[in-house]
């Protein structure tokens, strides 16, 4: 056995570097030769990137999200016997296209006028490689002064405007997450339920937090997410990633994902890591700070993440069928709260419910077990008091 490097791949004449998108297999996995183990994104795509080798996955030296140059190592695999590193030229096939404009233009020529600070700047304030493209076919040399005035809204227009249309880059953010979608749409069988919760009782615990005047002043939300962390102590399907058809990883403590809308209707993840092992004022303070991060723009999304909360309360929908994003396995959307009738009433009653609906990877949870979580949920929403203290 020998362990050899896993190189960026050549795609394009005058192509530098690479994100890392998506890691598709991990490590101690058996890959086969031309099987797809990672995504990487350029200027004009993101594709699936093929292993040259027959082996085990031992490390990922790079990070998602992370630009690599061409050549550079991204991890390191076993083999058996004494086989030769192949040159970085080895093909990748593309699995969605992102060809703009910038597309038509000479990449060494534009990576010349994007000096490596100025790049790391621009990575630093978020801005995508489509729109850092455009950006350097109007200055012979791009500098961080440019990717501020582009930030302010001072910057020559990324907008391309004619009579019928107009056009603009997606940015990065944006484009990773379609990237996850579409990973999700290949691999996730998706299977949805819903059910109705009595929602009054966190309205109280919210009440009696508030009458106590101290600071800790966690929101209705904070507990409900609280409540999933504590019922996936006992769920460990929902803690879980599929590798492969035939094996699953079970993390010991959830990362819970947390889905946080940004201003031009962009979509990042909170996570928080060890969830179901904080205590209640621990879990509060980290969801809060979690979220701010994600408000920063920082997207937290790893690959640990095997179950996220995406919360509408607040946008008048009591209803609807939510996506699961490989590798997760499921995801719970919380709705408005409504005054309905209690269907476990004997006389006609109304209260203050809300509406869960849950989808899962059938590949992994069935209907039986999606539905006991789901109800699991429902019970420690609905006896939060005791839950929290």
């Amino acid at each position: 056995m020998s362990t050899i490097s896993l190189r960026i791949p050549q795609i394009g004449e005058g192509l530098q570097e690479a994100r890392l998108v998506a890691i598709l297999k991990q490590p101690g996995e058996r890959v086969r030769r031309d099987e797809p183990i990672y995504q990487m994104e350029t200027d004009k795509a993101v594709m699936d990137v093929e292993c040259p080798y027959d082996g085990v996955i031992v490390e990922w030296l790079g990070k998602l999200d992370e630009l690599l140059p061409i050549g550079g190592e991204v991890a390191r695999i076993e083999v058996v016997g004494d086989v030769a590193e192949e040159s970085v030229e080895h093909a990748s096939v593309p699995t969605s296209d992102h060809t703009s404009s910038a597309g038509a233009s000479d990449d060494r020529g534009r990576n010349a006028a994007i000096p490596p600070r100025t790049r790391a700047y621009a990575k630093e304030k978020g801005v995508s490689d489509n729109d850092l493209a455009k950006l350097a076919e109007t200055s012979a040399k791009l500098m961080p002064a440019d990717i501020d005035a582009f930030l302010a809204g001072t910057a020559p227009s990324m907008t391309t405007k004619s009579t019928e249309f107009d056009e603009r880059s997606l940015s990065q953010k944006q484009r990773l997450l379609a990237s996850r979608l579409v990973r999700g749409t290949q691999n996730v069988v998706q299977g949805t339920m819903s059910v109705v919760v009595n929602w009054e009782g966190i309205e109280r615990e919210k009440e009696r937090q508030k009458a106590t005047g101290d600071a800790f002043q966690p929101s209705v939300f904070t507990m409900f997410a609280f409540a999933v962390a504590q019922t996936l102590k006992d769920y460990p399907d929902f803690r879980s990633t599929l590798l492969a058809d035939d094996k699953v990883r079970t993390y010991r403590h959830v990362s819970l994902g947390i889905a946080v809308g940004l201003p031009g209707d962009e979509l990042v993840l909170a996570v928080v890591d060890a969830a179901d092992a904080k205590s209640w004022q621990e879990f509060a303070e980290a969801t809060r700070r979690q979220i701010d991060l994600a408000r920063q723009g920082q997207d937290q999304a790893n690959e640990s993440v095997s179950i996220s909360l995406t919360n509408m309360q607040s946008f008048g929908l009591r209803d609807a069928i939510p996506v699961v994003v490989s590798p997760g396995v499921a995801t719970l959307f919380i709705g408005e709260v409504y005054l309905g009738l209690d269907q476990e009433s004997d006389t006609p009653k109304v209260r203050r419910q809300v509406n869960l609906a849950l989808s899962f990877d059938h590949r992994l949870i069935n209907g039986v077990g999606a539905a006991k979580f789901l109800n699991a949920v429902k019970q420690s929403v609905e006896s939060i008091g005791a839950i929290l203290r």
